[in-house]
């Protein structure tokens, strides 16, 4: 069974189990965390298609860390005019292990 979510303006496909790095949720280290905004359900019974979501659908989630992602480094530059500007960025994430997919 599998199900798409959404969470930080993205969707994740994820099966029960997987390891997920999303948005930063602002959570602690062990805590839980439930995803009510369900797209999609697919199983053994089929496919099930939520407008846009599915009601009494969640997904349950543990958190294994917070961090920041590898430096991306911005560089500006206008060529014959001695515009340099550099400039980095960190991307803040929340890494989650999937545990139930339930519909209720």
């Amino acid at each position: 069974m599998y199900a798409v979510i959404e969470t930080g303006g993205k969707q994740y496909r994820v099966q029960e189990g997987d390891i997920i790095s999303v948005e930063k949720l602002g959570l602690i280290e062990g805590e839980a965390y439930t995803f009510d905004k369900v797209l999609m359900l697919a199983g053994d019974d089929g496919v099930k298609v939520g407008n846009p979501y599915i009601e009494g659908a969640t997904v349950a989630a543990t958190t294994i860390e917070e961090g920041r992602g590898k430096k991306v480094v911005v560089y500006k530059y206008k060529s014959k005019k001695g515009y340099h500007k550099k400039n980095g960025h960190r991307q803040a994430y929340t890494k989650l292990k999937v545990g139930t997919i339930a519909l209720a």
